[in-house]
């Protein structure tokens, strides 16, 4: 008897010790994120979005119900049952970022992933955007991956709101929550309309998001969006040749020839925006200025000499 109740108490012993040290670890991970002094001096002390709505989250179902609750924020009538078949992954048991975004598409609406940073991530509470978040609530080695909802900060006292898992308002430390962000990388992601842009995105993220968007779309759908990235970054030459393709699409063939024109004054080195703006000086028939355009996307090379090729052989 004595033998088996050591046993068991060593073995009582030794799971205290595996979850003590497991617990150790997690809260080594929980630092305090440095916040700018702007995030202080320029956001609200506290920000709750209380009109997003809940829908509680069932096992291996928070990306359907996550998504519900930023789709109806947005004015979309999409139920978590409508959601599951277009995102949950039954091998992995959950949904992937891409699955997630492509369904935000597939509603019509943009989906921008945003910088990982916790002063951007309050910008876009501040701004009235709820952000979804990806977690691992786990260990890197055993990962526990939980998306959630952010709908507002306290930061003075310096914390999150989440709508997440059977929780409507789960009130979680900055530290805390950055220990589970960091270890996705810090994702996130916020829905707007097509031809918003919202505060804090990088151009980067913001050229991809719209671009996947007019994939999925199509040009002319995409205009306003593209219109809305130029106004906010008028000297990136991507969103000018972007915008001049969507221009085309939608029969604005003089806008079109404007962006194509200002892509090229602004990356000289962009055959893209040099053959097309050399294609539409040729339906012009402003053939001067044409063949020069068209030749000089045929001197850069890339996949466009080809084409420039073989529209200057219209000249000879």
């Amino acid at each position: 008897m004595n033998t088996v109740f050591l046993k068991s108490k060593t073995l009582s012993y030794a799971r205290f010790a595996g979850v003590f040290i497991m617990l150790l670890m997690l809260s080594a991970c929980a630092r305090n994120p440095v916040l700018l002094q702007s995030t202080y001096s320029d956001l609200p002390p506290q920000v709750e979005l209380r009109s997003v709505p809940f829908y509680a989250q069932t096992e291996f179902q928070c990306g359907p119900a996550t998504l519900a609750m930023v789709l109806n924020h947005q004015g979309v009538a999409a139920k978590v049952d409508q959601l599951i078949p277009q995102v949950f992954i039954p091998g992995r048991d959950g949904s992937v970022q891409p699955e997630m975004l492509a369904t935000v598409r597939r509603y019509e609406k943009l989906a921008f992933p945003i910088r990982g940073t916790m002063d951007t991530l309050l910008g876009h509470l501040a701004a009235g955007d709820p952000v979804v978040v990806m977690q691992n609530l786990s260990l890197p080695i055993y990962p526990m991956w939980h998306y959630a909802v952010a709908i507002g900060y306290d930061l003075p006292n310096e914390t999150l709101i989440l709508r997440s898992g059977e929780i409507e308002r789960h009130t979680i430390s900055f530290s805390r929550f950055d220990a589970t962000w960091a270890r996705t990388e810090r994702w996130g992601f916020v829905v707007a309309e097509p031809g918003t842009l919202p505060t804090g995105v990088t151009p980067r993220n913001a050229l991809e998001a719209i671009s996947a968007f007019e994939e999925a779309h199509g040009p002319q759908a995409t205009l306003s969006s593209w219109q809305a990235f130029v106004e906010r970054h008028p000297t990136n030459a991507v969103g000018q040749f972007a915008l001049g393709n969507a221009l085309y699409a939608d029969q604005q063939p003089a806008q079109a020839r404007q962006a194509f024109a200002l892509a090229t004054d602004l990356n000289p080195e962009m055959g893209a925006a040099w053959l097309n703006l050399g294609l539409i000086l040729l339906q012009q028939e402003e053939f001067d200025a044409a063949h020069g355009a068209l030749t000089k996307a045929a001197s850069l090379g890339g996949n466009v000499q080809a084409k420039a090729r073989l529209a200057l052989d219209t000249f000879k």
